[in-house]
């Protein structure tokens, strides 16, 4: 078991005082059979209200209105996790999960839908031709090879790079560019995942470690995938590794855009423009 410290601090600075409309933060870990909160910490200024609720995809939520004006908005959480999660893990050892094509069970297949629908259908062609030779017919290797396979070519072939605009890019983008940051990277390996008929969906957290890729952000996204009777496991195709002791789960989703760690609004003249700074540390205890 390791003891993780995460601070995450959001600061936005304005030249005059704006209204602050509602906020929505997703910055509390899932806590599960890995991860334990032992203690969590949420400092916002202005003064507001907040209200904590679950998403329909089980992620922790805090909605928060503002009762006062400002010229500065800071929002800071601080949380300390248990993680039991073993460093090295696997995709799972069950021979439903090892078959390709992977066959879900009829129950499960009703919920799994939304993860096996294309967010970019129009780049379907575009990411035949850039996997076609993955999937060929004849003798396959099995599930967890061809998840390997598929995020080592990710890897391998574009560049990581730290992006501040908002949003990701399309997978055909990443591609043309040969390089994206690691939401844009996950949404490319999960658009791969969901055209093949594997169900697939976005996560996004925190790294404890940015040993195993060059300068990377400490909030990090990565995309797990559902294998039957082995459940959703994590692949990372910034590095192409298996998600396990040193990544930390905030928030899932079936769109990659939908989960940012703070979102909201705020009222002002149009000469308005917030000036942003983001401050992350993680850090074993």
């Amino acid at each position: 078991m390791k003891r993780i410290q995460i601070i995450h601090s959001t600061v936005y600075r304005y030249a005059e005082p704006v209204r602050f409309l509602r906020h929505k933060l997703y910055l509390r870990p899932r806590e599960g059979h890995d991860i334990r909160i032992e203690s969590s910490a949420l400092t916002i200024s202005p003064s507001y209200a907040i209200d904590w609720y679950r998403d329909v995809y089980g992620n922790s939520v805090a909605a928060v209105e503002f009762t006062e004006p400002g010229d500065q908005l800071e929002i800071v959480s601080t949380v300390i996790v248990e993680h039991y999660e073993p460093v090295t893990v696997t995709l799972g050892p069950s021979a439903p999960a090892r078959q390709f094509p992977l066959a879900y069970d009829a129950v499960e297949q009703i919920d799994l839908v939304p993860y096996q629908t294309p967010v970019f259908p129009e780049d379907g062609e575009r990411l035949a031709a850039w996997t076609d030779d993955l999937w060929l017919p004849g003798p396959k290797p099995d599930t967890p090879t061809l998840l390997a396979t598929l995020a080592e070519r990710i890897v391998g072939s574009l560049e990581y790079v730290v992006r501040n605009e908002p949003g990701v890019q399309s997978p055909a983008t990443t591609l043309d560019r040969g390089k994206g940051s690691c939401r844009d990277l996950a949404t490319l390996f999960i658009e791969c995942c969901r055209q093949r008929g594997v169900a697939a969906r976005f996560v996004s957290g925190y790294l404890v470690s940015a040993a195993a890729v060059a300068d990377v952000a400490t909030t990090h996204a990565w995309a797990e995938v559902y294998l039957p009777l082995a459940g959703w496991r994590g692949v990372d195709a910034t590095s192409g590794q298996l998600v396990g002791g040193q990544h930390i789960a905030v928030a899932v989703h079936r769109h990659p855009e939908a989960v940012p760690p703070v979102s909201g609004s705020f009222v002002g003249s149009a000469a308005t423009k917030p000036k942003l700074r983001v401050a992350v540390e993680v850090t074993q205890l």
